[in-house]
């Protein structure tokens, strides 16, 4: 059978040479309009892309022949996964490939910072000569934190050791024992945030990295803190930048991602700022690393559509499962139970129980890589699914026990996790109740009966009158509205668990108000919002 493959974005000529050597025809028509990618992405099996092409749904309703679809590089937010699996479509991508480029420029941004290497450039070309102005600082003995220690920010830390930098990191999911092979101190963020030279960023954008950096939190940042961002625009509040390094609390910013690009009109006025170094998204750009990716990408998709191999398919997976309707809900109760255990889990922890009790059994595996997803999914910088949960958590020395008991317990099916030593709660378990009805039934030892959905408060206290109503006074004093409350005991007059599901999500303000209220203890707060 002969396939063909459209080439997009300007993919690396080499791209098209792989597909030729192995038999398939690839072509590559330059910028297509809309209209015109429409009028033929019928006639394809497979297409390449980089960033310019967003994948909708509505135009892998005209792909009626597509097979595959690979992204030349690491990020895949311009290609609808779900719509994609949905119509049995492979999404594919080359997450090794731009690693060294994206560090490299990396270790470029922190020295441009210290050196004041691109003002006084402009300088010099201008005509000017003024060597004080721009004295810099030696990168030698200063403190670089890191926060993700995936492959980038791992590459990261190597190379500015060698410039003798001392490295801290923030990664709640690398093991200690991982991070001192690297020689590396994990430490928690405020702690990073408030004792390092130099910041790097090298994270997914989500609600908890939003905003890492802002005015909001300056009076935890060390003063003349330098920040590099080449991982996703708007981890840094880019609006509060100028006055965060007029103010002197910031002594200067590298970014290359934007949390617009390219920038809108208000967004090139902060950029303006004489303190603020900006490259056009170059982390990637190098003739070796867009020469890898798609080289890599057209050996992927080829071995794909000649189904000898599936090697970097991010719904691989996913497409064999939903052939599988028995599957499903135990599938969506593993993510989500991932997504709770990794908001109870003490940070850095090394190993992980999973057992599974009753018919689930037979979807052990699958149900563990559905575990790992949820607990990932808003950690790691890359793009996190059923095919490389592993290999993210290998990456960060977690160490993964799997135990099967046919017969189930008070429930036909069972999942439960367990955490290791040193946390406040040491297992859940959970069930699935009917048609998008997952609940939490037991945690520790108490019998309890939880959605996994919305904002939930956690915690325990003693078993008697009253300690509620302090509780939900100390909310509605707030505004805050109890939707649902589950409430378990072991026996009268001993500690008991409760669990709160309220109208908002909560800050570490209106949550601190619960944790100085006596007799209650282990408050921890959950969101699935």
């Amino acid at each position: 059978m002969s396939f063909k493959v459209l080439l997009l974005d300007g993919v690396d000529p080499v791209c098209a040479n792989i597909f030729k050597e192995r038999g398939i025809q690839a072509d590559q028509p330059g910028k297509l309009s809309p209209e015109e990618l429409n009028s033929q992405i019928s006639n394809y099996d497979g297409m390449v892309v980089r960033s310019a092409t967003t994948v909708t749904p509505e135009l892998l309703e005209k792909a009626t022949n597509m097979k595959v679809i690979g992204r030349a590089g690491v990020g895949v937010d311009n290609i609808d996964i779900k719509a994609a699996t949905t119509k049995g479509i492979l999404v594919m991508n080359t997450p090794d490939g731009n690693t060294i480029s994206t560090a490299e420029h990396t270790c470029g941004m922190i020295i441009a910072l210290a050196r004041n290497i691109p003002t006084s450039v402009a300088t010099v070309k201008n005509g000017g000569w003024d060597r004080k102005k721009y004295m810099g600082s030696e990168v030698f003995g200063k403190k670089l934190g890191i926060v993700g220690l995936g492959k980038i920010g791992s590459e990261v830390a190597k190379r500015m050791q060698s410039f003798g930098m001392e490295v801290f990191a923030y990664d709640p999911f690398t093991t200690k024992e991982h991070a001192s092979d690297m020689n590396i101190e994990l430490v928690d963020i405020d702690e990073l945030l408030g004792n390092v030279d130099f910041l790097s960023v090298h994270t997914p954008l989500t609600e908890k990295t939003k905003g890492l950096v802002s005015l909001k939190n300056a009076d935890k940042l060390k003063k003349g803190i330098r920040l590099v961002n080449c991982a996703r625009g708007g981890i840094y509040e880019e609006a509060d930048l100028p006055k965060l390094i007029d103010d002197g609390i910031v002594g200067g910013v590298a970014l290359d991602v934007y949390s617009q690009e390219p920038p809108n009109e208000e967004l090139y006025k902060v950029l303006e700022h004489p303190g603020i170094i900006c490259t056009p998204h170059l982390g990637a750009s190098t003739e070796e690393a867009q020469e890898k990716v798609a080289e890599q990408i057209a050996s992927q998709m080829s071995d794909a559509l000649e189904n000898k191999n599936y090697k970097g398919s991010l719904n691989g997976k996913s497409i064999s499962l939903l052939t599988n309707e028995e599957v499903q809900p135990y599938l969506q109760l593993a993510e989500k139970l991932g997504a709770m255990a990794v908001q109870l889990s003490p940070e850095h922890a090394s190993s992980l129980e999973f057992e599974y009790s009753g018919d689930c059994t037979k979807f052990a595996d699958v149900l563990t890589d559905g575990i790992l997803k949820g607990m990932l999914s808003n950690y790691v910088e890359d793009s996190v699914n059923l095919i490389n949960a592993r290999y993210f958590a290998d990456e960060r020395g977690f160490s993964i026990k799997e135990i099967l008991s046919s017969k189930g317990k008070t429930f036909n099916d069972l999942v439960t996790i367990r955490f290791a030593e040193g946390s406040e709660y040491r297992s859940i378990s959970a069930a699935v109740f009917g048609e998008n009805d997952y609940r939490i039934v037991q945690i520790d030892k108490y019998g309890i009966e939880l959605r996994l959905e919305g904002d939930i408060i956690l915690y325990q206290n003693q078993d008697m009158p009253g300690m509620l109503a302090s509780v939900s006074g100390a909310l509605a004093q707030q505004q805050i509205n109890i939707g649902a409350l589950g409430l378990g005991r072991t026996e009268k007059g001993s500690n008991a668990i409760t669990a709160l599901t309220v109208d908002k999500k909560l800050d570490d303000t209106e949550l601190d108000v619960i944790n100085k209220l006596e007799g209650i203890q282990h408050v921890r707060y959950v969101s699935f919002s």
